[in-house]
């Protein structure tokens, strides 16, 4: 599984330098390949493809542009099992899950893109009979992270795609096999050469090089909030665009009147779903004082019953953390949070018993926790759940808001009208209630320091164009 070809022009090209990266497989701390990394002239390269081909590709009607997407729907659903065994091998996500979310959620983003572009309309009259058009916006840079390497994937390169911009992706270096694939599915469903470019390497050598390109009009980041500083730093020389996604450590507010022995152990497996490494986990479970112990034992059922195992096998258990970086980090905030004096419920330092070659986390849980201890202010990025008693509605939404994420946010409750309630005061971009969380074609993204712009649909096409007003013709 060696990669030492880029995708640049249409065509599989060597880079231009000769360093080098493992491939490794996070269930058994194993290579399983071989990662050439990229340079400044390789971006160079893809950069000066892109721009040629936009040219063309910007003049495509709405029309081809659908058939092209179209193709690439074909072709994406053609290589599922690819993706999700290649999401498998290279960051650990179990075959099942990969298979039926990781892998799908390709299809379901490209399905709501087509959808949203059918609706769009690309040019109308305001009505102070002025004309408003919107275009591509040029170039894209684009650097996706190793969590969900498909899924931002599909966010960030279909819409350009849709739109009739031209891309550059630097996917990150520690899951190479699927954007590689993803190229070759590009490459299958009949795009221009150029249109889209795809190359390895990492932040500060490709990524930065990409932020910093003259011509690249925009940028588009999902990772870490301090990575995502930087980008923005890199790109303010050359005015360009910026999207960011970010961390989040979002808040999941639990009243007592919700169905309490449901909401709980669906709670903890979606904190838990992806081995915890997803930014939008519902990491600081907020409990309604009057329920507190109940919950406690109903939380610590759920860590118990949670499975954890080799990610190759099928079923519904989570799989490892992705390398020994990660792992590492989880174990340093485990302790922290015992040395804040929080209560171990379930889990702890270590790893399962069985499961000692990979970088698997026993799925763990503090209970009395309050919220200016590190294990609730701090991006985990593992199965470690934190929870905080509240007396009161009000003193729920302090302390959900109270932190410098702003990304997802969960209710729990049976009474509507407090669902209404506390969504509109909780200051953050997507907001779940009792189980039910955005779907495909929704806007995604955050406040504060969870990003800026939104990923999905009708919204994700709109921060890909530049919009253009002219006078209509009069003699």
């Amino acid at each position: 599984m060696n990669i030492d070809k880029f995708y640049i022009g249409g065509e599989w090209v060597k880079p231009i330098g000769d360093d080098t990266m493992p491939i490794m497989n996070p269930a058994h701390n194993s290579q399983i390949g071989t990662l050439y990394m990229g340079q400044i002239g390789d971006v160079d390269r893809a950069v000066a493809a892109a721009k040629q081909a936009f040219e063309t590709f910007s003049m495509t009607t709405k029309e081809e542009r659908l058939a092209l997407l179209d193709n690439l729907l074909s072709e994406t659903k053609r290589r599922q099992q690819d993706l999700a065994d290649a999401i498998t091998a290279e960051m650990g996500a179990p075959t099942t899950m990969s298979y039926d979310v990781q892998a799908d959620s390709g299809i379901g983003h490209l399905q709501s893109f087509i959808a949203a572009l059918k609706d769009q309309a690309e040019q109308q009259t305001l009505p102070n009979g002025d004309i408003l058009s919107r275009e591509p916006i040029g170039v894209i840079g684009m650097i996706t992270p190793w969590n969900w390497p498909i899924n931002q994937i599909a966010l960030k390169v279909v819409p350009a795609l849709a739109t009739g911009s031209t891309c550059v992706l630097k996917p990150s270096e520690h899951t190479p096999l699927s954007a590689q694939i993803y190229a070759e599915i590009v490459d299958a469903a009949g795009y221009p050469a150029g249109v889209f470019n795809l190359v390895h390497g990492d932040g500060p050598t490709v990524g930065a090089a990409m932020s910093r390109h003259p011509d690249i009009a925009m940028m588009s980041f999902t990772g870490s909030t301090r990575a995502g500083v930087q980008v923005s730093k890199d790109a303010a020389d050359t005015i360009k665009k910026v999207t960011l996604e970010l961390g989040g450590k979002s808040p999941n507010l639990v009243f007592a009147d919700c169905d309490l022995e449901k909401r709980i152990a669906e709670s903890v497996t979606n904190c838990f779903d992806n081995s915890g490494q997803s930014c939008n986990a519902p990491t600081r479970l907020l409990v309604e004082r009057s329920c507190y112990d109940q919950v406690l034992d109903l939380a610590k059922a759920a860590a118990d019953a949670q499975k954890v195992d080799d990610p190759s096998l099928p079923g519904d258990h989570i799989g490892p953390v992705f390398d020994q970086i990660q792992y590492d980090r989880i174990q340093k905030m485990i302790q922290i949070g015992i040395d804040e004096g929080a209560t171990l419920l379930a889990g702890g330092l270590g790893k399962p018993t069985g499961l000692e070659n990979g970088w698997y986390v026993r799925p763990t849980i503090f209970s009395d926790v309050t919220n200016d201890m590190r294990i609730a202010r701090e991006e985990i990025f593992g199965p470690v759940l934190v929870i905080i008693p509240f007396d009161t509605e009000e003193d729920a939404i302090q302390i959900a808001n109270d932190t410098e994420y702003g990304l997802a946010a969960y209710i729990q409750t049976g009474d509507a009208e407090r669902a209404e309630r506390v969504a509109r005061r909780l200051r953050a971009g997507v907001i779940a209630i009792n189980g039910r969380g955005s779907d495909y074609g929704s806007p995604f993204g955050g406040y504060k320091k969870s990003g800026i712009g939104r990923e999905g649909g009708i919204y994700g096409l709109e921060d890909y164009q530049e919009l253009k007003v002219r006078a209509p013709f009069q003699k």
